[in-house]
């Protein structure tokens, strides 16, 4: 048993340092297929050639492209960094680090009530089958689904901030809970796009889940309606919906990202759309591998908590 969870294990690993190489190259190549010249993008087209040659040899931009990588993968795997800022001058790690707590602190928000309103509502809708309930319950998160989600943080704000003065329209108040006051309303815009496929995913492995004999088992011994519901069912029909909520990371770290220039906050997206504006391209390599690094780690964690829950599983 345990040579088999050391297996797991291991394969879980080395996909994931695979696909971090993969990444890590990716973002390298890239960011210099794009066209033009970074450094005349950077200063300008009147700058002096003294500037620009001084800009260049700063960014290793001489060198052959092979040496150009060695040193990226030298900043990355042994500094935890891409580089200096070009905007700021300081390490890019740092200004990283420095924005890094409010986007986490919204992306932990914004899963957490995707998940408990994805449990209330998969529950709601699978133990009233075809019901009116169950109807609503699948029409109304397809609706959401539609909308951009730059347009639902604008209604919130509209109706919430605007009108109701509930929260604040935008920016971040001081302290621990000011700043969780201030992201309640961006965390539940992004949660808006990543609800939907949650609910019809767990829907549909609930109601599967509770045609199966064992529920009859249990329900004829009699236990009470909520264990075998959040006890048994829930527990073999959780680990499909898991997986794809670890799927879904990408799209709701992205949505992050949009929705933090919707609400003026100051994390990750404003950074990064800062540095996309600035031809800041050190910095543009940081953030995007810090996103990658962080969405492989979760989905590991994700994988390894799936294969936990069902044994099966360890066998893929």
């Amino acid at each position: 048993m345990k040579n088999n969870s050391y297996k797991t294990m291991t394969r879980a690993l080395i996909r994931a340092a695979l696909v971090i190489a993969l990444v890590t190259a990716a973002v390298f190549l890239l960011i210099r297929l794009v066209p033009g010249d970074p450094v005349v993008m950077v200063l300008g087209e009147h700058a002096t050639d003294e500037a620009v040659n001084q800009l260049r040899e700063q960014l290793h931009l001489n060198d052959s492209l092979g040496q150009q990588f060695l040193i990226f993968l030298q900043n990355v795997f042994l500094h935890a960094d891409t580089g200096n800022s070009i905007k700021y001058g300081v390490s890019c790690r740092s200004l990283i680090l420095q924005y890094a707590p409010v986007t986490l602190l919204l992306v932990v928000m914004s899963m957490t009530i995707s998940i408990v309103i994805s449990l209330l509502l998969s529950f709601t809708a699978a133990t009233h089958k075809d019901g009116i309930a169950d109807h609503l319950i699948r029409i109304i998160p397809i609706i959401a689904h539609g909308m951009p989600v730059f347009w639902i943080g604008l209604i919130l704000i509209l109706i919430f901030s605007v009108n109701l003065k509930w929260f604040p329209v935008g920016g971040l108040k001081k302290g621990t809970a000011g700043m969780i006051y201030s992201l309640i309303l961006p965390s539940i815009t992004v949660s808006f796009g990543q609800i939907p496929p949650l609910v019809r995913s767990l829907r549909e492995q609930l109601i599967e889940t509770l045609d199966a004999d064992f529920v009859l088992t249990l329900c004829a011994a009699k236990l009470p309606r909520r264990v075998i519901l959040w006890k048994h069912v829930l527990h073999n029909a959780v680990v499909p919906t898991l997986m794809l909520l670890s799927v879904n990371l990408s799209y709701l770290i992205g949505g992050t990202l949009v929705v933090e220039q919707v609400f003026a906050v100051k994390g990750i997206g404003k950074l990064l759309f800062e540095a996309i504006s600035n031809r800041d391209f050190p910095l543009v390599e940081g953030i995007t591998l810090y996103c990658a690094f962080f969405v492989v780690i979760i989905s590991l964690i994700v994988d390894l908590i799936a294969k936990k829950i069902d044994p099966r599983m360890a066998k893929v």
